[in-house]
Formats: C-alpha cells, structure tokens, sequence
C-alpha cells in the first residue's frame, strides 16, 4: 500500500442557483487577457443541455478519456501512440472554436463618438478572435435555464443515449419535469487521461496534492491533451502556442484558502478537503469491466486516515502529519466515504474524476410541492424518488455510469435528513425507522445537517498550507505564476489599493480590499 493524499472538491446541486458568480470570479482571475477569451475554466450548466464545448459528453465523437483494451487493460481512447502522432497537425478529433463561442465584445467607441443626430448609435458585437464585426450566435452559457427545454434539451447526449434505450415518450415527460444547474471545473482525476496523451510531457499531476497542471516552458501546443481530456477541461492559448487549465488555484491552496470559485460562491456549495488513497490499485480500480463497478471501486481507494496501518503508511510514503490530520476532518470525506451522498461526474471515462457531486434533490421537492403535496414528508419524498424515475434515470448516466442505485440511496439519506430536521424544528417526534431504513443514526443526520446547511466558513474548507515557513513567499506566488501574462490574473495587479484592481488570487474573505467592495462611509 502506498498511499499518497488529493485535494478533492465536492459540490452540493441542491444549493446551485445558476448565478455564475463563480464563473465571472474565475474568468476575472485567470482567463481575462488575450488568447483565451473563450476559455472558462469553471462554468456552470443548465441540465438537461449540451454543455460547454457543445456536447462534449459524446465520446464517440471527440474520443476522450479510457477505454479497455480486447485484453482488458486501460487504453487511451483515442488510439495508440503512433495514431496519436499521425494527428499532431490534423486532429479530427480536436473541438473548433464554434464547439465553445466565438467570443465577442462591443463597439463602444461608436457610442461615445458618433455625432449628433436623429437616430440613437448602436454598438455593433466585435469579435474578441479577430477585431472584426461578427453576428452572435452561442455563448459558454447558451442553454442557460432553458436546457431543459425540447430544442435545446433533445441536443444533450446522456438524454440521446435515454431516448435510445428508454423511448421517445420517456425523453418528453423527462423534460416536463426535470432541470438543475451543474457547475464544471477541471476533475483533477487520479488517472488524468490529459496527463497520459501529452506528447510532450508538460501535463503533469503534482505529487504532494494531486492538482493537474500544465508546464508551460515545456508545452508544444501539440493539444493532444485538449482531445484527450473526456470533460474537455484543457483549452488552447492561440496566443502564446500553449495549454492551459484549471489549476484548482494551486497559489491560494498552498496557503490555505480555498480556490476562488469556492471563495465566492453564493450558495456555498462547495467543499475542499482532503483524501488519502492508494496509489497502487488506481489502475486496478480504473480496469473494472463493468462501468457500474467503477464507482464503488473508486470509493474503495479512499483509505480511513484513522486507520493506524494508514496513517504508518502515510508517513512511510511522506505524506506530512498535518494532511493526515487535515484528511480526519475533511468535509470531503465525510459526504463521499461517511454519509455517500456525493457521486462522481462521468466515472465511465475511467479517470477516477475528483471533483464530485450531491445529486438535486430540490426538483423532486418542487413537483410534489406542485401537485398540492407536502414536499418535505417522508413518505411523499420516498414515493417521490420512486416515481419520477427517469430523473434518477439521468443522474445515473451522469454519476454512477448508469447505475440508479446509488443516486437513489444517496437521495433517500437527503430526503431523510429533510424530514427529520422538519420534525426536530417543528417540535414534533422524529421518526426513528426513517433514520434506520437509509442506514443513518440520528447524530450522523444531525452532522449531516450541519455540514450541509450551516457549515462554517473553517468546517466547508479544510486546506493543509504547503509550510507555515513558506507562507510569506508563496503570497506573492501570483505575480511569478506561468500563466500571468499581459493582462492576465489580478488584471496587472493593484494591490487592492483605493480604487485599483484587486490580486483575486490571493484575496481571502477574511479582508476588504478598498478596490474589491464599496467604500465604508462613517457616521
């Protein structure tokens, strides 16, 4: 056993409400400098929808992640090395730039030189590629609040790949009554297929915390990783020739803040903590023949960090105490390993994803509340899970490879968490067989509770530093980072002083930068 620790990420969908605060707080600290106007490392989804790049999920067009061999060993699913060569300067495989948008901004200066006249002046759309005047016709958010609709909702492939198996009446009744928000970032996998389909050697996964990152000295432009990443979360600088990604805000992580996406989310959905697991059986787990095994045989990696066979371990293989100890309070491991709430996205692509998600248990919530039911009684919500199985139906193509199982215990344990604290706050007696019947004692519902609804600002992040001796210097990480280039994180930075930018990279919520919030007026 040689056990290695991974930062992970999981997001609650039941607290998304498709604001994007995450994706503009990103955008503002990573991508805002020419080159990469249409990349997002983080966006949010309307499902069911095509996604960003438009349907990105059809493997069978773009060819990304794993597969097993006739053998059963892992191969890439974009074929063998020497196929992979032969595509360097013609991938079919590779998404264009009208699978994203071609980004746009507008001609303001006609606005505030036009001359006077009877007619108002209009600022035409611009291209941000080429300068020139361009027509819009899709955005990263195009399907936003309407994927669920039937012109944009019939598009996505995991409702394709339903309406192939289940019938064309299922697809519509499905799109009557389902849609959430899904917010994306890179997975930061355990077996990174961008990592494998390099060429060059530049993608690399960090020993010390699991992050995917992109050497960018010794990046070719070669974008076999972009073809190979089955999340299409690796994107091409057509400025600079090279590749980039999210880099789950490795600069902040290092002294113990959370990524900005997480800094900033209104919902306060997302969690960071983190898990130990071995690294010897990864390829093991990530060969299982049947794609619903893949999910419980990522979950068996994840090892007890109370265990003392697991903590010696660690040690022996140089994990530091202080992420053993960070791993024991992780609110990661509590909602994946303790309560199994949250489900990996797409475990069939075989990367052993780790950013993961709880399943909405909202929109069944709102159809009961509809039909005149109480949504948040027991037995109407377990009815309710049983009932509307063609939800269930998606969640399983999206988290579980098709396996319902799962999504429908993980929405059971929501549900009766929900009911339960609906008792304990109207003073009524919980019911005691509820906890029982999803496997859950009443002090696990209460923490589950608290982890979910009322968490702490310290309880939601759990973040080992990188050295409290190295703390000072890595403050300044951002101004030396590879990709703060002309214009790029902390808009050429300001310090946060009186009316300036702010360095997003390494604000923390803890202060108020004059530059980030409105000036405090005293009485």
């Amino acid at each position: 056993m040689r056990v290695m620790a991974q930062l992970a990420m999981v997001m609650n969908l039941d607290k998304c409400i498709g604001c994007h605060t995450c994706s503009v707080t990103c955008k503002q600290t990573w991508t805002n400098r020419e080159g990469v106007e249409y990349v997002w490392f983080n966006n949010v989804e309307t499902r069911p929808g095509q996604g960003y790049p438009r349907q990105y999920e059809d493997q069978r067009r773009w060819r990304g992640g794993w597969e097993l061999s006739r053998r059963g060993r892992l191969r890439l699913r974009g074929g063998s090395r020497l196929r992979r060569l032969g595509s360097l300067f013609a991938n079919p495989e590779l998404p264009a730039l009208t699978d994203y948008y071609e980004p746009w901004t507008y001609d303001y200066r006609t606005l505030t030189t036009a001359p006077l006249g009877d007619d108002s002046p209009v600022a035409r759309p611009v291209s941000a590629v080429t300068g020139a005047p361009t027509t819009i016709h899709s955005g990263p958010n195009w399907d936003d609040s309407l994927g669920g609709g039937p012109e944009n909702g019939a598009l996505d492939p995991v409702v394709a790949k339903l309406r192939d198996e289940l019938g064309h009446q299922v697809r519509f009744e499905f799109e009557q009554t389902f849609m959430f928000y899904l917010p994306r970032i890179c997975e930061h996998c355990l077996n990174p297929s961008c990592v494998a389909s390099c060429p060059s050697g530049a993608m690399y996964k960090r020993v010390e915390d699991g992050i995917v990152l992109v050497d960018q000295d010794r990046c070719r432009g070669w974008r076999m990783c972009v073809s190979g990443c089955p999340y299409k979360k690796v994107y091409f600088n057509h400025r600079t020739g090279k590749a980039e990604k999210c880099t789950f805000c490795y600069p902040r992580m290092e002294v113990g803040q959370p990524t900005v996406c997480a800094e900033t989310c209104v919902g306060r959905l997302r969690y960071i903590g983190v898990l130990l697991y071995d690294v010897d059986r990864v390829t093991e787990a990530a060969s299982v023949q049947d794609e619903k095994g893949l999910y419980p045989a990522q979950l068996d990696l994840f090892l007890d960090p109370e265990d003392p066979e697991v903590v010696a371990a660690a040690e022996r293989s140089g994990v530091p105490h202080e992420w053993i100890q960070a791993a024991r309070r992780s609110p990661v491991r509590d909602l994946i390993c303790t309560y199994r709430l949250a489900l990996p996205l797409h475990p069939e692509y075989r990367t052993m994803p780790m950013v993961w998600y709880i399943p909405p248990l909202s929109p069944v919530v709102d159809a009961l509340a509809k039909t005149g039911f109480d949504g948040e009684d027991a037995g109407n919500l377990f009815g309710a899970i049983e009932a509307l199985r063609i939800p269930v139906e998606y969640l399983a193509e999206l988290f579980t490879a098709g396996d319902p199982e799962p999504v429908r215990a993980s929405m059971r344990r929501l549900a009766a968490m929900r009911s339960f604290m609906r008792s304990v706050n109207l003073g009524e007696v919980p019911d005691q067989n509820l906890l029982s019947g999803v496997g859950l004692t009443e002090d696990q519902v209460r923490a589950m509770y608290r982890l979910l609804a009322v968490a702490k600002y310290d309880e939601r992040y759990v973040i080992p530093t990188a050295g409290v001796g190295q703390a000072h210097e890595l403050e300044a990480v951002a101004t030396k980072c590879s990709l703060d280039t002309e214009g790029g994180p902390g808009m050429g930075g300001g310090g946060g002083s009186r009316g300036g930018p702010v360095e997003l990279v390494v604000w923390n919520a803890q202060s108020r930068p004059e530059g980030l919030f409105p000036r405090r007026e005293r009485s």
